[in-house]
């Protein structure tokens, strides 16, 4: 008994000795096997994640999406109105499916200036009327209207350009209206964006594809990572979501949830892939380059007209007959320069008047791009402003630059959500209606707002309830600093080819541009029309206007932030 003990305590030592060698080796490797597991781990779920982000999502179900609240009942009825305003006409029944031979065809149309056949004189102050009849590819008239065209009268000679205004009789013919500003030759264009076959399909996928440009955020703590898609509708029938509605606007925005990271980790906000294989059957025909996207409409006769000088006799029955057919531009182009009518004396400004008129001045820029040029042209043009560096991604921002001889300081920040810049901190994320909010404004104070480009591939709604929480920001602000100046950015015409056309279309951004006019009127703001400006000039249309429209806008905002 005795030996078999002694025996026993020796195996008895021997496996304590294992164990404790065992514990050793674990707690002096711990930190590798860690580092191992996490990395293992990481791998495996951004594997994971690839996969559950769907290549191309299928149309929205609101009714299983986690969205915004509805609007109250004041907000609806404003809603409504504004949709009103722009409703566009709808297309026959029978016209929904016709063939590319049945749609409109701008080779085959033609405009006329009235009245035609007839001779007449033109002054300055009368109008210029112009009857578009728009055919289809087989050279027969169309009898529905829809159509989205452009016109213009300009001048090469004497640089000048103004917008005309289109009005649709719905019945295969339009008039295209002009103010006759200035004396000499002044010759008619007029364009076909999208046929109205086509503005059918852009209506639909706007409604049915918001989701058609998708974004995602990555989320990262330590090694783990994961990147999930992101949006203002989700559906909730397939992953948890983290919710991360602004709590003082209540604008929505989700992010599908991921599998072993908190909502808090995510670290920022990206574009994803554009998602393709929008257009049906033989849609896509309505789509072409050079056939009818932009595609110029030929006179019948003389597209040009001589304007004599004014009439004195004339000026109170031209002034009448242009209220009452409400063609009031906001200004015209001469001599290459923009010409604000109603709205004071434009002066044109060098680097010294800039630098004059901005001393003293703090400018803060919210919105777009298209407000980051501005950012970037006044950077340029007043020489003792000096850029920061915040150490901020190209071409998102934020952005500020100081010049502190002369007390300027120039401040730039991108918008909220949606917004389709590549990569954007999610802390750097801020709406443009808080930002306001705590501004402390003043005589001294200049905000700079361009918010439309990123709303366009949703429906109008989601751009009237951004616009609403930015709108009772600058009430408010103008309300405890009246003397704070704030000027509005409207949209603006750009180039257009088949793809560009189903996500950022002019079409679109007309619609939201009516919004913008129809919210802000009667506030005390400035509203520079980007559109007209865009659209009255002859050089050719882009996102980012060129340097001397981007001038003429700048010219007119420092105009009335230093009145003669």
């Amino acid at each position: 008994m005795a030996t078999m003990w002694r025996s026993l305590s020796k195996y008895i030592c021997i496996f304590i000795l294992l164990a404790l060698s065992g514990l050793f080796f674990l707690f002096s490797n711990i930190n590798i096997l860690e580092k191992l597991n996490c990395q293992a781990v990481s791998m495996f779920y951004q594997h994971q994640s690839n996969i559950l982000l769907p290549e191309g999502p299928s149309p929205l179900d609101r009714n299983q999406s986690h969205c915004s609240q509805e609007p109250s009942p004041e907000e609806a009825l404003e809603e409504r109105d504004l949709l009103e305003s722009i409703a566009w006409p709808q297309p026959q029944t029978h016209s929904v499916n016709v063939s590319l031979n049945q749609t409109s065809d701008p080779a085959h149309s033609l405009f006329v200036i009235l009245p035609a056949g007839g001779r007449r004189e033109w002054h300055v102050g009368d109008q210029l009327e112009v009857l578009v009849h728009i055919h289809d590819f087989q050279g027969r008239p169309k009898s529905y209207g829809g159509d989205f065209l452009l016109a213009r009268l300009h001048s090469s000679t004497l640089g000048a350009g103004v917008a005309g205004q289109v009005l649709d009789h719905r019945n295969g013919t339009y008039s295209a209206i002009f103010p006759l500003l200035w004396q000499g030759s002044a010759q008619v264009e007029v364009t076909l964006v999208h046929p109205s076959e086509a503005v059918h399909v852009l209506r639909r996928i706007r409604e049915e594809r918001p989701d058609r440009i998708p974004f995602q955020s990555l989320f990262r703590s330590g090694k783990l990572s994961q990147t999930t898609v992101c949006n203002l509708c989700l559906p909730t029938n397939q992953r948890p979501l983290c919710n991360y509605t602004d709590p003082h606007t209540g604008e929505p925005w989700y992010c599908y949830k991921p599998k072993l990271l908190s909502c808090d980790t995510r670290i920022n906000h990206a574009r994803g892939p554009y998602v393709n294989h929008l257009l049906v059957n033989k849609e896509a025909l309505l789509f072409q380059n050079g056939v009818n996207i932009k595609v110029s409409i030929h006179p019948s006769g003389s597209d040009s007209v001589i304007v004599l000088p004014e009439k004195k006799a004339d000026v109170e029955r031209s002034s009448m007959k242009t209220e009452s057919t409400g063609i009031t531009p906001s200004g015209y182009y001469f001599q290459g320069s923009w010409r604000a009518l109603g709205g004071g004396v434009m002066r044109q400004f060098n680097v010294s008047s800039a630098t004059q008129c901005l001393k003293g001045k703090v400018v803060y820029m919210y919105g777009d791009s298209t407000v980051r040029q501005w950012f970037e042209y006044l950077n340029t043009l007043v020489p003792d402003l000096k850029e920061f560096n915040l150490y901020s991604p190209k071409n998102v921002g934020p952005f500020m630059a100081v010049d502190s001889t002369h007390n300027i300081l120039l401040k730039y920040r991108c918008h909220g959500p949606p917004i389709r810049f590549n990569t954007v901190i999610a802390s750097e994320m801020r709406y443009v209606a808080n930002e306001l909010d705590g501004l402390t404004g003043g005589s001294n104070t200049v905000v700079f707002i361009s918010i439309w480009s990123h709303f366009s591939t949703f429906p109008v709604q989601v751009y009237i309830r951004r616009l609403r929480h930015i709108r009772r920001a600058v009430v408010r602000l103008l309300d405890r600093a009246s003397g704070t100046l704030v000027v509005l950015r409207s949209a603006n015409l750009q180039a257009l080819d088949p793809k560009v056309s189903l996500y950022n279309s002019d079409w679109f951004s007309v619609q939201l541009d009516g919004v913008l006019r129809a919210m802000f009127k009667g506030l005390d703001v400035l509203l520079i029309d980007a559109w007209e400006m865009t659209l009255a000039h002859h050089l050719p249309h882009a996102l980012h206007p060129p340097p001397i429209i981007i001038k003429n806008m700048i010219d007119n905002i420092l105009s009335h932030v230093c009145p003669e």
